[in-house]
């Protein structure tokens, strides 16, 4: 069926002998001009970059490579929804290239000399990723230092550390924030190397192979402020490794939020009061007056869970042959919105640990409870009576699980020495200081 033809489509001339279908119009071409907010200022970027570039090489005759550049001086100043994209003619580039050359006429079709589309995106997005692995790099410092502050307030804070749960050894409340501490700054070595992938520019790179036209690719990389040129044009150009990076350390630095964020929704509870979550990050309930919700943890939970699902799902659209349009159709923004989102949800969890109170009373009186010493205990038996491990282990439990039948709080010497004979089948004389 052909279709009206826009003025200015391209392809019209040559194969293309219909104007677009209004379901590919929306399905497709809308879907990638819904990216054009996000890489408006770096394809404007690009495109100077590239006039430049050409009139450098002797490629672009001065008058020509003046007027381009003093249009897109224009639409540098011009802010994305004041630029008329439209979606009829394509994704952003072939919106852009459609406004120029309504405005300069033949002019503008020097700005396309060795370059495909793609390259201007490409250069165009990994300015835009770099800004928001930065964001997100800060944002996980941040998270660092008030776990950090919350840790060193704290290191004296004795509690009762848990696994699965359950009362496992004494420990402080300092030891147990710093393990998070530790796990986010692993991920600004994540953030760091998503950067470097981001920081090599595709610009000059051609469809695949290069072009016969003499860029200086390095020129190119130093005039839009990347580290180096990519070292493999189709590479640079179609490699999407990249992207899954920056969006897998983005959810994992989440990941370890929600991780505090689930633990604190549990110490927040009545039935802990472990900790105390800042009015500010609370909602009331429209129903239950008595009630304090723990919002803030919720949208870190949410923002955590959506994210993994966008890993999975960019992973997903990387199984195709190389080189294709398919697994960067909304990768643009999928990855962009995955940095941002990761950025809010961190942020949240530093303000959350920032203004955290912690009650040292009510931790303190947990830490000995429920046999927390046992494991303590056991190793004590080693050093001192010369027990194997294992036989210490199997002594310290039965001693226990009598002390739990008959309703004991506590371990007395005498309660190891009965558990010794039973387990042991001999005699063990404990020192009543071994049981403290």
């Amino acid at each position: 069926m052909t279709r009206p033809v826009p003025e200015g489509y391209l392809g019209a001339e040559a194969r293309i002998s219909s104007g677009p279908a209004p379901e590919l119009v929306e399905a497709g071409y809308a879907v990638e001009l819904a990216d054009a907010p996000l890489l408006h200022h770096g394809l404007t970027l690009a495109d100077l970059a590239h006039v430049l570039a050409l009139r450098e090489a002797g490629v672009i005759p001065e008058r020509e490579a003046a007027i381009l550049l003093a249009t897109l001086l224009e639409v540098l100043d011009t802010p994305a929804e004041a630029f008329p994209y439209d979606p009829t003619y394509g994704d952003a580039y072939n919106s852009r290239e459609r406004e120029l050359e309504r405005r300069l006429g033949g002019v503008a079709g020097w700005l396309h000399t060795g370059r495909t589309r793609r390259e201007a995106g490409r250069i165009a997005f990994r300015l835009a990723l770099r800004d928001r692995l930065l964001d997100l790099h800060e944002a996980v410092t941040r998270f660092v230092a008030a776990v950090a502050g919350q840790a060193r307030a704290h290191a004296s804070t004795v509690w009762a550390d848990t696994t699965y749960l359950q009362p496992a050894q004494p420990s402080t409340f300092g030891h147990y924030l710093g393990g998070f501490g530790e796990e986010a700054i692993r991920h600004l070595e994540r953030l760091e190397a998503a950067y470097r992938w981001a920081d090599r520019s595709p610009a000059g790179v051609g469809g695949v192979g290069g072009t016969r036209v003499p860029l200086d690719r390095a020129r190119l990389a130093d005039l839009l402020g990347f580290a180096a040129p990519g070292a493999h044009t189709r590479d640079s150009m179609w490699a999407v490794d990249g992207l899954a990076e920056a969006v897998m350390a983005a959810a994992l630095a989440a990941t370890t939020v929600d991780r505090l964020a689930e633990d604190l929704e549990i110490f927040t509870s009545p039935g802990f009061g472990y900790v105390t979550l800042d009015a500010s990050l609370c909602r009331a309930s429209v129903l239950l007056p008595q009630k304090r919700n723990p919002y803030a943890l919720a949208v870190i939970r949410a923002g955590a869970s959506t994210l993994i699902g966008r890993v999975t799902g960019l992973l997903a659209t990387q199984r195709t042959p190389s080189a294709r349009t398919d697994n960067w159709l909304h990768a643009y923004g999928e990855v962009a919105g995955a940095l941002d989102l990761a950025r809010r949800v961190v942020a949240l969890g530093a303000e959350v640990v920032r203004t955290l109170e912690v009650d040292r009373e009510r931790l303190a009186a947990t830490a000995g409870t429920h046999f927390t010493g046992a494991t303590d205990l056991a190793e004590e038996l080693v050093l001192r009576h010369g027990l194997d491990y294992r036989s210490a282990y199997r002594t310290v439990g039965r001693a226990v699980a009598a002390a739990v039948d008959a309703g004991q709080a506590s371990l007395t010497a005498l309660d190891l020495e009965r558990a010794a004979a039973e387990v042991l089948g001999r005699h063990l004389s404990v020192d009543p200081q071994t049981v403290r």
